[in-house]
């Protein structure tokens, strides 16, 4: 059913440094979620915006030489530049400098005080200028910072300081997330709260001395203090959207639909946060959703490696519509992915240059060539034009439900399908030889088909590529504006005798660096299948002879065995076993449960989202009591055991053959 509204939201970027790949990931998602929900008619609100208060503005402000005003005043148009660059469509805008905000949070402040959930206390305890968070000595972890992603060096304090009476809520919040599941989203990052929940929760100190740290927000009830940033930050979400200043907008977009956020500040979205609309009487979000890192070559990216990158620099390199398409297909949210220049070009190569890119440019060449540069008319009609239709129609429905499930990376795989059963389509049917031999009725039917099939692609691609869909629509004579989404539904929608414009090619294909210059020049945007002209053919070579004691087998017996494409649902021990795990699994559109022995290999947490290869007709058997309805596929070398999975993104259900 679809939402009546959708207010999506990142988090506020703190402005002591310039936007990075985790900044731009967030927000690019956020607004390829904005876009898919305006296209299907849905009214949307998106919210990002900068966090301008605490020890580490101030702190950089102090080693530039500069007021932590002036600091936040530079940095802020690195953001603001970077989301024009990339296209972000954000509906507002938020710094937690402005007055709309901070006279929200001081009547919040002064409100919660009134009621005793705010309190006077002395701490003693230890501090992390990163983080900006006090930690007892059990937090700790090696004397250092217990937070994800930081473990950096604290400092002991001890001094007086308000405190929120967080500790009151434990035992709501608990049963709050349990009864909710779609709160806290993915799954094994609401049991990582649950986790947490389950130790002693501690009051949250909520001000910081003015002796100490000046930069922040005065109490209103205390001018010798400040509040603690995260207090203050989070609460830009709803002074944004008019809490306290604007009623009817106010409820008009809260509650949140989906607030995006990184791994690494989930408590603070899902214990701070919900705690604190608890004590303001307000609903809680419908979903706080955490993505993963990305890493580069499997490590997490950091200055001292040398290893981050900058978004600003590949989208000058190669696009930014090719940026924001290899960060949504890329990445399954919840996990962490991979970003190295390698895996760029060869997801850029495959899906952009390769595949829809060379089917637009022989498209329009052929239609240039053998249909007078105007869209065929439609001849007779046979089974693999009414699959071509049925596979292009299907992946409509597929993406709707990709965004709904926060899964657009299986939604730009369907589409992905479509356009390379579009390219199969065309080197079955030959329209280059029905074009020369003159068969223009079955030349037309197949060049129309192409045409449906580039218009619905264009829409389904536009909220993630808008630039380059919009120059593919032009190309096939549609309008400029934004696609219709119930159009997309429609086969049938281009008319016969529409003008086409030239040939363009629209992702050139990017050759490695090692390549030579004359691959480098780019794709051979002809008649001739584009498989034929970049596969390289091996060499021949003599069969290599079975290890000994391993038998050898018929081709005929190896069919046998269908293997598919899967992905990875959920994930559980099996109970009283060391080695196996409970996967509930799809293949396609049916569930399964399969049994695996990787227990020592793979932690539960980290398997939902992963595409494996599994025995799809292996009959069921029970081990250890439970049903296995099927085998996934997995190498072990040395004690190290990996999934096997598949090069590049197919959708689940896909044969392997």
């Amino acid at each position: 059913m679809q939402s009546a509204k959708f207010y999506v939201t990142t988090p506020i970027y703190y402005v002591n440094a310039k936007p990075h790949i985790g900044h731009a990931y967030t927000t690019i998602l956020a607004d390829v979620l904005a876009r898919y929900h305006r296209l299907m008619g849905v009214p949307s609100f998106f919210l990002t915006g900068t966090d301008e208060h605490g020890q580490k503005v101030s702190q950089a402000a102090e080693k530039a030489g500069m007021t932590p005003q002036q600091q936040a005043d530079g940095t802020v148009v690195r953001f603001q530049d970077a989301w024009k660059k990339f296209e972000i469509t954000n509906d507002d805008f938020i710094r937690t400098t402005e007055p709309r905000h901070k006279t929200v949070v001081q009547a919040i402040l002064q409100d919660l005080f009134d009621k005793d959930e705010i309190y006077r206390a002395d701490y003693d305890g230890w501090y992390c200028v990163t983080c900006e968070r006090f930690f007892t000595e059990k937090d700790l972890i090696d004397g250092k910072c217990p937070e994800p992603g930081c473990g950096r060096d604290v400092e002991k304090i001890r001094e007086s300081n308000y405190f929120f009476r967080m500790s009151k809520y434990q035992d709501w919040l608990m049963q709050y997330i349990q009864d909710n599941p779609k709160f806290i989203q993915p799954d094994f990052r609401r049991n990582e709260t649950l986790g947490f929940l389950k130790k002693k929760l501690n009051d949250l100190c909520i001000s910081r001395p003015k002796s100490r740290m000046s930069w922040g927000i005065e109490l209103p009830f205390d001018k010798a203090f400040v509040t603690y940033v995260w207090f203050d930050a989070l609460l830009n979400y709803i002074t944004a959207i008019g809490y306290l200043s604007d009623e009817a907008k106010f409820r008009k977009w809260w509650p949140a639909s989906c607030q995006l956020i990184g791994k690494d500040i989930l408590t603070t979205h899902t214990v701070y946060w919900p705690t604190m609309l608890k004590a303001m009487n307000l609903p809680l979000p419908e979903t706080v959703f955490a993505h993963g890192w990305w890493l580069s070559g499997r490590e997490k990216m950091s200055k001292t490696l040398g290893n981050v990158v900058n978004p600003m620099e590949y989208a000058d390199k190669y696009g930014v519509d090719a940026f924001r398409y290899f960060l949504m297909a890329e990445m399954s949210l919840g996990q962490d992915a991979d970003f190295t220049e390698d895996v760029f070009l060869r997801r850029y190569n495959t899906d952009l240059a390769n595949d829809l890119g060379n089917l637009l440019s022989r498209v329009m060449k052929l239609i240039g060539s053998y249909c007078d540069g105007l869209v065929p008319s439609v001849g007779s009609l046979g089974q693999d034009e009414e699959f071509l239709k049925k596979v292009a129609l299907a992946a409509v429905e597929k993406m709707a439900d990709a965004v709904a499930r926060m899964r657009i990376d299986i939604g730009l795989a369907e589409v992905a399908t479509v356009v390379r059963e579009t390219n199969r389509y065309l080197e079955k049917t030959q329209p280059w030889t029905l074009g020369k031999k003159g068969e223009k009725e079955q030349l037309g039917t197949v060049m129309y088909f192409s045409v449906e099939v580039l218009r619905i692609v264009s829409g389904l691609l536009y909220p993630v590529m808008p630039t380059q869909m919009i120059v593919l629509r032009k190309a096939l004579g549609l309008s400029e504006s934004q696609p219709d989404f119930s159009s997309l539904k429609t086969w049938g929608v281009i008319k016969p005798g529409a003008p086409i414009g030239q040939m363009i090619n629209l992702f050139p294909r990017i050759a490695p660096a090692a390549q030579d210059d004359k691959e480098r020049k780019g794709s051979a945007m002809t008649e001739v299948p584009v498989l034929a002209k970049t596969q390289n053919v091996p060499e021949q070579k003599q069969p290599i002879a079975a290890p000994a004691g391993v038998a050898q087998i018929e081709y005929t017996d190896f069919t046998k065995v269908q293997l598919c494409t899967a992905v990875i649902e959920s994930a559980e021990k099996v109970e009283g076993a060391d080695k196996l795990l409970r996967l509930q699994i799809k293949i396609g559109d049916e569930a399964r449960q399969i049994v695996a022995g990787i227990a020592l290999h793979y932690k539960p947490e980290e398997l939902p989202g992963k595409r494996i290869v599994v025995v799809a007709n292996l009959k069921p058997a029970k081990i250890r009591g439970v049903e296995s309805n099927g085998m996934l596929l997995a190498a072990s070398s040395g004690g190290v055991m990996k999934l096997i999975t598949v090069d590049g993104e197919l959708p689940s259900g896909a044969v392997v053959k």
